[in-house]
């Protein structure tokens, strides 16, 4: 996983969502999208000084999980018994083994600059995601796949800033909301297609700021939104 393959998933999620190409950089993703999202730090491993990606930041001390278990296999962690004089040694000889690992991923595949990753594909700087395919800055979601910048969402596919939800797609900036399809700027929904700022409503369909408009006319105002929205 490299930013390469990263823009080829996001230019997916844009044809989607938006009909268009993405014209983004990865840099620029991060900060138009990703702002806001609880995201692996880039940290070095005190034993090796490489480049790795952390969830917690505080220890100040880590190991890659790989260097981890290289360690495990060569040497082990269990140390020698000696004697210890006073409180100072004892917390000197803790803190030779207590590093931090980072870059926790299990029972995944091509998987980069992440943190604790489960039974996931193609993933992309995203931190606590499982079972889960083609994600990209991404925090606590599960179940999906094809999600640029969410977070604390499953069963979610295509969608760009989907927060607190389940069951969307085809989608840009929903929160908390259920089974939301081909919509933008939705929150606290339920069962809508293709509806745009729109708030506490539930099964409809072209409506606008909660207004329902007819087919052919909410077309016409969401490709407004759409250019909008990709050149604000």
């Amino acid at each position: 996983m490299n930013d390469t393959l990263a823009l080829e998933i996001v230019n997916k999620i844009f044809k989607n969502i938006f009909d268009k190409d993405n014209n983004y950089s990865i840099d620029t993703l991060l900060e138009k999208y990703a702002f806001d999202i609880k995201l692996p730090k880039q940290v070095n491993d005190s034993t090796t000084n490489e480049i790795t990606w952390a969830d917690s930041i505080n220890s100040g001390r880590y190991i890659s999980n790989k260097n981890m278990e290289k360690r495990e296999v060569e040497k082990g962690w269990m140390l020698p018994k000696k004697e210890v004089n006073n409180l100072q040694e004892l917390i000197d000889i803790w803190n030779s083994i207590n590093l931090t690992t980072t870059e926790r991923v299990y029972d995944s595949i091509n998987v980069a600059k992440s943190d604790t990753i489960y039974g996931s594909e193609n993933i992309y700087r995203c931190s606590d995601c499982s079972d889960s395919k083609n994600l990209v800055f991404c925090d606590s979601c599960l179940n999906s796949e094809y999600l640029l910048a969410s977070q604390r969402s499953s069963a979610c596919s295509f969608c760009i800033r989907c927060d607190d939800s389940q069951k969307c797609s085809n989608s840009y900036n929903v929160i908390c909301s259920n089974k939301i399809n081909n919509s933008l700027f939705i929150q606290d929904c339920f069962d809508l297609y293709e509806c745009m700022f729109c708030s506490h409503i539930a099964s409809k369909k072209f409506c606008i700021a909660n207004m329902q408009f007819e087919e052919k006319e909410y077309y016409e105002i969401k490709k407004l939104i759409i250019d909008w929205i990709l050149n604000s």
